[in-house]
């Protein structure tokens, strides 16, 4: 099992009684990854906008060897599951394409919308290491539907703006051969209920 590191430097786990936020670097890892604008302002709304994010968005997972399986682009939002080599290089990934998209998405909009992601800089993006094969479909399909979900459309197959690079299977299958999904790990956040629930 490869180490686990975290982001930040505090060893207390909670913050008034609340479990403080962290983002987890692990390699050969299968990792879920959503992003939301500030208060959900629909940045992504222009179809330009669009196209500035999957430049940025290509650009910045391919330097940092991130996979993406799937990925899905709303107008404030975006989902994506895929997989990442080496877990240090997650939050240099996210960076670029948040750093970059804020800047390029604002020179279009009619007023700069600063801050462009979450008002916390620690929390600007949402990651979580897949657990299973149970789990990977769930993620998966949960990426695929997102613009039914919000009512974009009434089938995501014809929405453009969710792209499958790996199909399903194929998917699941380079994940368990390479032994992707996290197991072990002693924290509330990824274990595993018991078949009693507890």
């Amino acid at each position: 099992m490869g180490e686990t590191k975290k982001s930040g430097g505090n060893i207390r786990r909670t913050y008034k009684d609340q479990h403080r936020f962290e983002h987890w670097y692990r390699d050969n890892q299968v990792y879920f990854i959503t992003v939301r604008t500030r208060l959900g302002y629909p940045a992504f709304a222009d179809e330009d906008a669009k196209h500035i994010f999957w430049n940025r968005f290509n650009h910045y997972t391919k330097q940092y060897g991130f996979t993406p399986f799937v990925t899905s682009l709303l107008d404030n939002h975006y989902h994506t599951l895929g997989y990442l080599k080496h877990g240090n290089q997650l939050p240099r990934m996210m960076q670029g394409i948040q750093g970059s998209t804020a800047k390029l998405v604002n020179d279009t909009l009619p007023q700069r919308h600063v801050p462009f992601w979450h008002e916390n800089k620690n929390k600007s993006y949402f990651d979580g290491c897949i657990r299973d094969e149970k789990q990977c479909r769930l993620s998966y399909r949960y990426v695929c539907i997102q613009s039914e979900r919000h009512g974009v459309c009434d089938d995501w197959a014809g929405y453009a703006h969710t792209r499958i690079n790996v199909e399903l299977e194929c998917a699941v299958e380079r994940a368990l051969e390479r032994n992707a999904f996290l197991t072990g790990v002693p924290y509330k956040r990824y274990q595993q209920r018991n078949p009693k629930g507890t």
